[in-house]
This record gives C-alpha cells, sequence and structure tokens, in this order.
C-alpha cells in the first residue's frame, strides 16, 4: 500500500508540472482569488466558471470592495450561473472577513470553516494553496480517481464513503506541497481520469489502477440513486402598460432563486389553458391588483428548466393593463435586475422588452 501511495504522489504531481492548465488564478496565492475560484467552481465546469472569475475580480479588486457591493449587484454578476445560494453566502462571507477580520481570511482549516458557503472541500482547498495546510481535498474528481484507482465501491454519497475517501485522501497527500498535490489530483480527474469513456490506454497510472485491471471503469464511482425529480409548473405574467412599465417582484422567501427578481407567478399542478389558468386565485389576485386587460400566451410550449432535485416547466403569459403601474419599473430598465436564467432568456427574445 505504501508503495502505491508514494508512486501515486509522485507520478501525479509530475503529469501536473507537465500538464497544467494556465487558469486566472493559478498565478496567485491571495485567499481571496482562491477562495473566489473555488465558490464559483462549485457544481461548474471550469470553461463556464472562468469569465464570471474575471467578471468578479474586475468589478471587486479585494475582499473588501467585495463586501462593500450591494447584493444585487452581485446576483446581478452571478446571473446564469446557477445555485444562487452561492452568490449569497459569498457576499456574507466577504462582509464578514472584511468587518470582523480587517479583510484578512482564516489561515487555519477550522478558521475557513466559519465563512458562510465553506465545507470541508472549500476549506482545505484554500487552506492547502493559500496556507500549506496539509488538508486533502474530496470533490467529484477526486471520487472518481479514487474509486478506479483502489477498486473502491463504497456509495460515495452515504456517510461511510465520505469518511472512507476522506481518509484515503488524506493518507495520499504530499504533506510537503500539498497546494500543489491537490490541484493536481483535480486536475488529473477533470482533464483525464473523466466520467464518460477516460482514455485509459494512455493513463500515467493504468498497471496500477484496480478498474482498469478489472474492467469495472465504467461502473466506478459508486453513488446511490437520488430522491424522484419533482416537476412544477409555473406561468409568469408578464404585465406591460400603456406607458412602458412592467411588474417585477423580488422572492424573498427560501427556496431557489432567493433575492432574485420575477414576474407576478402562478403555479400550477400542471399546464393549464388560458381559462383554466383565470380560474387560478393567484391569478385573479395579479388580476383585481394590476387591473389586468387581456392576456394572451408567449409560446406554446413550455420552457423546461432543469434543476438538481425539480424540473420546471414554464411558459410566459403577455397581459395588457391600462394602469400606468406607478410602482412598476420602466422597461428600459428592467436589465439592471438580477432574474433566473430562464427569465433573464425571455426577456432577450420577447420583442415587447426591445
Amino acid at each position: 500500500m505504501k508503495e502505491t501511495l508514494d508512486f501515486f504522489a509522485k507520478n501525479l504531481i509530475d503529469w501536473y508540472l507537465d500538464n497544467k492548465r494556465d487558469l486566472p488564478w493559478r498565478s496567485t496565492k491571495d485567499p481571496y482569488f482562491i477562495w473566489l475560484s473555488e465558490i464559483i467552481l462549485q457544481q461548474t465546469r471550469v470553461a463556464q466558471g472562468t469569465p464570471y472569475y474575471l467578471a468578479f475580480t474586475s468589478a471587486f479588486g479585494d475582499v473588501k470592495s467585495l463586501a462593500a457591493a450591494p447584493q444585487q449587484k452581485v446576483l446581478k454578476l452571478w446571473q446564469g450561473l446557477g445555485y444562487y445560494s452561492r452568490a449569497r453566502n459569498l457576499h456574507i462571507a466577504a462582509k464578514y472577513v472584511a468587518n470582523e477580520l480587517d479583510g484578512r481570511f482564516p489561515s487555519t482549516y477550522k478558521g475557513l470553516l466559519q465563512l458562510k458557503g465553506v465545507g470541508d472541500y472549500t476549506a482545505s482547498a484554500v487552506g492547502s494553496i493559500c496556507f500549506d495546510l496539509p488538508t486533502a481535498v474530496v470533490d467529484g474528481n477526486v471520487y472518481r480517481v479514487l474509486s478506479r484507482l483502489f477498486g473502491i465501491a463504497t456509495p460515495i454519497n452515504t456517510t461511510q464513503g465520505i469518511k472512507d475517501f476522506k481518509s484515503l485522501a488524506q493518507q495520499l497527500l504530499d504533506t510537503s506541497q500539498p497546494g500543489t498535490y491537490n490541484q493536481a489530483l483535480m486536475e488529473f480527474g477533470a482533464r483525464f481520469c473523466v466520467p464518460q469513456n477516460p482514455n485509459c490506454a494512455q493513463c500515467i497510472f493504468k498497471y496500477k489502477c484496480d478498474a482498469y485491471k478489472n474492467k469495472q471503469v465504467a461502473n466506478l464511482p459508486v453513488k446511490l440513486k437520488k430522491v424522484k425529480v419533482k416537476k412544477r409548473y409555473f406561468n409568469y405574467i408578464v404585465i406591460l402598460s400603456e406607458n412602458g412599465n412592467t411588474v417585477l417582484q423580488q422572492r424573498t422567501e427560501k427556496g431557489i432563486w432567493q433575492q432574485l427578481y420575477e414576474f407576478p407567478l402562478v403555479e400550477t399542478t400542471h399546464l393549464v389553458a388560458q381559462d383554466a389558468l383565470c380560474k387560478e386565485i393567484q391569478f385573479d389576485h395579479i388580476s383585481t391588483l394590476y387591473d389586468l386587460d387581456t392576456l394572451t400566451l408567449f409560446r406554446e410550449n413550455a420552457v423546461v428548466h432543469k434543476l438538481s432535485h425539480q424540473h420546471l416547466y414554464t411558459r410566459f403569459w403577455i397581459a395588457q393593463t391600462k394602469s400606468k403601474l406607478p410602482k412598476g419599473i420602466p422597461v428600459d430598465d428592467i436589465d439592471q435586475y438580477a432574474v433566473p436564467v430562464l427569465i433573464s432568456n425571455f426577456i432577450s427574445e420577447f420583442e415587447g422588452f426591445k
């Protein structure tokens, strides 16, 4: 076992130093930039996350400027990246570091865990890269590499699996250069030991890999099936006044898209026709409040927006009103508001907002 551990760490780092990508956050050990990159890259591919990282670092050059920003500006920059709780937690953590720690990030694993939105993985990544803490990272890439190399079939989304993989990752860690090792392991999983059809024939570990020798690569790692995905049906009422105003409402309740803006919403149990929609209590409230005159469906086919635990079947209904909507917002200002990506896409398509 020790021979395998030593072989793995040395060869992994050698591979990384020869093959690592030139990513903007790899030229620094400043914990602000490393923390920011790690939060953005949670459940996000590097290619998708990099433009957001560059946008955030351009807008907020340090943690104090991020902390001082209005939440809506942070959410607007985050728009389209999904999992908006990350953006809210990012802002809360920035305020804590700026105001309670005088802009200095914690330099211990336990201290990093005190930051909102930071768990074991992020604390281990920031701690090892910025402060040389001997803390191993475990993410999807790490689960995949280790389960295949060592032939581990324990489900990765169980308490035992999480414990076992963390323990193994810690044993494998090169404590003399933990940041480099952790980045090497994540890079190898992201670029070489990929989920589908990895190029095992060219892998530097193929003669040590249990899954390769036993033809189990496609079956590892093991993950227990998740709960059934819930279907929800959203009907957005896009209200337009004669003087060019519309209505956006902020979602304040906990759940998806908290603090983002949306059009008045009528949620139904299934896709409904116009006559059935008009009988809904929520619609009657909206119609009375805004004195709706006419209602037309923007597009027959619902937009299906897939989240991790639910699929949203969404349609947009265009409603005209003779009210001037004194508390509404000018159509020309709609792009200033942070909205979910499916609403942003609608705004881009709808001629009434151009």
